[in-house]
């Protein structure tokens, strides 16, 4: 197996995504976490809400996740995104990418986490302290 993904509810278990994409034969692994962070367009940001269709977010991820693979030459791909209400300083999304050097790890990571933020099918609410809002495909 080559490829993980998970959306999931409980919180992202980075040294398991680690351990998956790591191996004698790869010598790059690249890293990316996506955290919350406590504003947005000059507003306070209390907290984020996930929604997902699991099943389809998670055949997107794997589609995104053999693209890299192919396109990048990378050797292994591992994803999960949370679902449900998030703190401040929590991680939302991670991927990680392991390949037999640096420049393809590191293009592969990025072309995961880009295409899975304008493709999968996982939606983010924003809510402050005056209100909430909808976040569509943003960074």
């Amino acid at each position: 197996m080559s490829v993980l993904v998970r959306v999931q509810a409980e919180p992202i278990d980075l040294a398991g995504l680690l351990a998956f994409v790591q191996a004698p034969s790869l010598g790059g692994v690249a890293v990316f976490l996506g955290t919350v962070r406590d504003h947005h367009a000059g507003r306070a940001v209390v907290r984020l809400e996930y929604e997902a269709y699991p099943e389809m977010a998670e055949a997107e991820m794997r589609k995104i996740a053999e693209e890299a693979r192919a396109r990048f030459h990378v050797a292994r791909v591992a994803v999960a995104h949370r679902t449900g209400p998030l703190a401040i300083g929590e991680t939302s999304v991670a991927v990680a990418v392991g390949s037999e050097h640096r420049k393809e790890a590191l293009e592969g990571c990025r072309y995961v986490i880009d295409t899975l933020k304008r493709t999968a099918p996982i939606w983010k609410r924003e809510v402050y302290g005056d209100g909430a809002a909808w976040i569509e495909g943003e960074g």
